[in-house]
């Protein structure tokens, strides 16, 4: 997240293509928001693959779906569909695209109760969201295929996946609070 902001803020993009909004309020409130969906929609994605108990995964999953409803509300805060106002991308939406992307994953590893319903209607305003970032063509093209990307990440569901963030799920933090220390690989 520092780092898109750091490329965001040097090149020297105006207006509706920066990823960090002009205003100071508005670069404020993504900020947080930012922080607060990588703790609670995109870090829960490894516990969800790397915890071998089904209650510490659905846990997991719970708080995932919390923050992801979350996040739909403050989405009802803008003229949407997008975190800024008139479908300008920002660093929360960046944040995000990744692990939305993904949790496909879900269902092929863990089973159906850990599909993402789009009935569900605390989730209306993300499925829009998620449909109009998708289809954004500097997004689509970054996606990985899906069967290539099933295999790779079969390593986090089978809990054999060696890395800083697989260790510290593992070790019973959030991926997000891996220690260079505690977690080698």
């Amino acid at each position: 997240l520092v780092t898109v902001e750091f490329v965001d803020a040097v090149s020297g993009a105006r207006g509706g293509d920066r990823l960090v909004a002009e205003d100071p309020w508005e670069a404020g409130r993504a900020r947080v928001w930012a922080d607060r969906v990588n703790r609670e929609c995109c870090s829960p994605y490894y516990t969800v693959l790397v915890r071998t108990e089904d209650a510490e995964r659905m846990e997991g999953f719970q708080t995932l779906l919390a923050g992801l409803r979350a996040f739909d509300e403050e989405l009802g805060k803008t003229e949407g569909p997008t975190f800024l106002a008139g479908g300008q991308l920002s660093n929360v939406d960046i944040a995000l695209i990744p692990w939305a992307y993904r949790f496909y994953v879900f269902e092929h590893y863990r089973g159906e109760r850990y599909t993402l319903q789009r009935s569900d209607p605390t989730l209306q305003r993300y499925w829009a969201w998620f449909d109009y970032v998708m289809a954004l063509p500097q997004v689509a093209r970054t996606l990985p295929d899906k069967a290539r990307y099933l295999e790779h990440i079969k390593k986090y569901s089978d809990s054999s996946a060696r890395s800083k963030v697989a260790n510290a799920v593992r070790r019973g933090v959030a991926a997000h609070e891996y220690d260079d220390k505690k977690d080698e690989y």
